[in-house]
């Protein structure tokens, strides 16, 4: 049985080929498939099975060879989201791999995502494609397995994680046709009549008989409408010679069934699209926000929840230290001159960073004595006859608003340094918030003891839970600095720009310092024993160089951890190599995809190349030949670090000076981290 339906296009992941970058022509290869099998979820009905066929004469190249764009994330809507294309003529087919060269464009915008991809950071591709005709089974006992015989890649991204094959398609794009050759095991009698069944679709299926199409005529290019493959099957129906049945009932209440499921999936979709738009448009958030929402099918629940925190987050960022009531009539004049005013200093201090806005042009080339000048006019206060010295002290502790002025711009210049410090623990650690300073109590229960055999008439045994504990809190971090008349009198504006960027880079260095120690120190553990230790079985007993025989047999000490129970093995897998910097580039190329070499025992098995590399220079200075590996948090507990709730990060309070003459600014860091487990951990002391 044949139906002729429309499908939207699909997604897949694909995967670069980090060894074929050719920096001269700024171009690299990707392997864009290899039609493993992947399950799909049906919109109706049960799940499936889908398998591309990699033959050549079922694939069609024609625009990947006429050039196919590389885009940024699947976004078709926006010329900027085109970052390349693919190289005309280099697509095809390879030992059951489909195979093409990217060529990246030379804009400049461009040039970021280039330098990742060359560094290795950027490695998931994705490719958009779509199905014509599917040949449908079942295996006996198995889900349905739909496997394409014709469908047309047209389409490569650059992803920052590979697309789950899952996931689909996204709902907005346009459908093409597309046939499921429905292939049924013969009855009892020898005969093989065809079983009507409802194919899913995401718009409409429309269902067309075995007898009257034949199979050749079936297939319909993705340029041609449903309508016209309507008019082919038309044409080519042998002509009746008796007037055509009516529809069997069963098959008039099925198709009524199949166009019930249809309605109500688009009248759920146009709910959850003008409901999600609705909260965006209330909240003044932008419409990208909620597009992209709808984009990735989020559910009305999930799309409520990240749009509330999307308006949060917003909120922080516009957090101002004073409190200012807005009128009704609009934004309070106060506030848009008092951030234009920053912007120009901001901008002053870093035109890349800071980009100078409209409302602050006006403020542009102004010294800090005119804007303190300015900042008193505009409280009311005449400047009229005054010194500079008296225009600097009475504009750091009258009413006018230049210290808030002063604040915002060191604050904004200390977060920006502190984010931009590079930080590698968050990878492999887990980061939560503390109430309060309290010790912070850890417990990790057991494994669940293992079931026993209950005989007839037996009683039931009880279990117990094994647990560990582990304790550790934050501590309070600050510093103090001062912004005084001296500063706006000789226009300083480095003591309350790039003085307090030192101060963000150093707490960023604290935090680091203190989960590095963690590993570097060797600390014990509540049992007694050190965090890296023989009794925990995750440390090697003598140091080998890092290289792929000593991380496997790092690997399996990994995998045959046990329980607290010392009877369940806890299969744990590595996720991170962390190295010193000394062991830097021999770490990236363990893991590097590298090319088969002509000795196969020199494969580095993908399982390794798998592992995510952490240089971290904090090592050196203990030891630059150990390494160690660690599992992902998401599997098994390792380092923990905690910021105090509500003040992640770096932290700033003002006030006027007591002490100096001038404005008082306190950056404060409450943070804490300590050693859960140490089974997600392992050390080698290298040689």
């Amino acid at each position: 049985m044949e139906q002729t339906i429309e499908l939207p296009a699909f997604r897949r992941s694909a995967e670069l080929r980090p060894a074929s970058i050719d920096p001269e022509t700024r171009s690299v290869e990707v392997i864009w498939s290899t039609g493993a099998r992947v399950r799909r979820a049906a919109l109706f009905g049960e799940p499936h099975d889908e398998e591309l066929s990699m033959a050549p004469e079922h694939v069609r190249l024609e625009r990947l060879n006429a050039g196919a764009p590389f885009l940024k994330v699947h976004e078709a809507h926006d010329l900027d989201a085109v970052i390349g294309s693919v190289v005309p003529g280099s697509a095809r087919i390879e030992n059951g791999q489909g195979i093409a060269r990217i060529r990246l464009s030379e804009r400049d915008a461009v040039g970021d995502i280039w330098r990742d991809i060359e560094a290795g950071h950027i490695r998931a591709v994705s490719i958009g494609y779509q199905v014509h005709r599917f040949e449908i089974s079942k295996p006996d006992g198995q889900r349905e397995l739909w496997r394409a015989v014709d469908w047309t890649p047209f389409e490569i991204s650059a992803v920052p994680v590979g697309a789950d094959p899952a996931a689909g398609f996204r709902a907005h794009r346009e459908h093409q046709t597309c046939v499921l050759h429905r292939r049924d095991a013969p009855t009892s009698e020898g005969a093989s009549p065809m079983t009507d069944r409802t194919a899913t679709t995401a718009e409409t299926a429309e269902q067309t008989s075995d007898t009257a199409v034949p199979e050749e005529t079936s297939m319909t290019d993705d340029k041609t409408g449903a309508a016209d493959t309507q008019t082919r099957a038309a044409d080519t129906r042998p002509k009746a010679t008796k007037p055509a049945a009516d529809p069997a009932p069963a098959d008039r209440s099925r198709s009524a069934d199949t166009d019930a499921l249809v309605s109500e999936a688009r009248a759920q979709e146009r709910e959850r699209v003008s409901t999600i738009h609705g909260l965006a448009d209330k909240l003044q958030l932008e419409r990208g926000f909620a597009d992209d929402l709808i984009k990735r099918g989020v559910s009305i629940d999930e799309a409520r929840r990240l749009i509330l925190d999307q308006v949060a987050a917003k909120a922080d960022e516009t957090r101002t230290f004073p409190h200012v009531s807005i009128p009704l009539g609009g934004r309070d004049a106060t506030v848009t001159r008092r951030e234009a005013i920053s912007n120009a200093l901001l901008h002053r201090y870093s035109p890349t960073l800071f980009p100078l806005e409209d409302a602050a042009r006006e403020y542009r080339g102004m010294t800090l004595m005119e804007l303190a000048r300015e900042s008193l006019e505009t409280a009311g206060v005449s400047t009229r006859g005054l010194s500079r010295d008296e225009v600097a002290t009475r504009a750091l502790h009258s009413t006018s608003d230049f210290p808030e002025i002063l604040a915002a711009v060191t604050n904004k210049t200390l977060r920006q340094a502190y984010e931009a410090y590079p930080r590698t623990f968050p990878l492999f650690c887990r980061q939560v918030l503390a109430t309060d300073f309290k010790a912070m109590h850890r417990v990790q229960l057991g494994e669940a003891p293992q079931l026993l055999k209950v005989g007839e008439s037996g009683e039931f045994k009880r279990g117990t839970l094994g647990e560990s504990k582990e304790s550790y809190r934050i501590e309070t971090y600050g510093r103090v600095v001062a912004i005084t008349r001296q500063v706006l009198i000789n226009d300083d504006l480095d003591a309350f720009t790039r003085i307090p960027a030192m101060y963000g880079n150093s707490i960023a260095q604290l935090e680091s310092d203190v989960v590095w120690d963690i590993v570097t120190s060797n600390p014990a553990m509540a049992d007694g024993t050190a965090l890296f230790h023989s009794t925990h079985k995750n440390l090697a007993g003598s140091g080998t160089a890092l290289g792929v025989d000593s991380v496997g047999a790092a690997r399996a000490a990994m995998r045959k951890q046990t329980g607290l129970d010392k009877k369940t093995v806890l299969n744990i897998r590595p996720a991170f190599l962390i190295v010193p910097a000394a062991l830097e580039l021999k770490a990236e190329q363990l893991v590097a995809q590298n090319l088969v070499p002509a000795q196969s025992g020199n494969v580095v098995p993908q399982s390794i190349r798998t592992l995510t590399p952490i240089a971290e220079p904090r090592l050196d200075a203990a030891s630059d030949k150990a390494w160690y590996l660690a599992a992902s948090p998401n599997q098994i507990d390792t380092i923990e670090y905690a910021y105090l709730e509500g003040q992640q990060g770096a932290y700033i309070e003002t006030r006027n000076g007591f002490d100096v003459d001038g404005v008082e600014i306190k950056c404060r860091l409450d943070f804490g981290a300590k050693a859960i487990d140490w089974r997600g951990l392992y050390k080698n002391p290298g040689a």
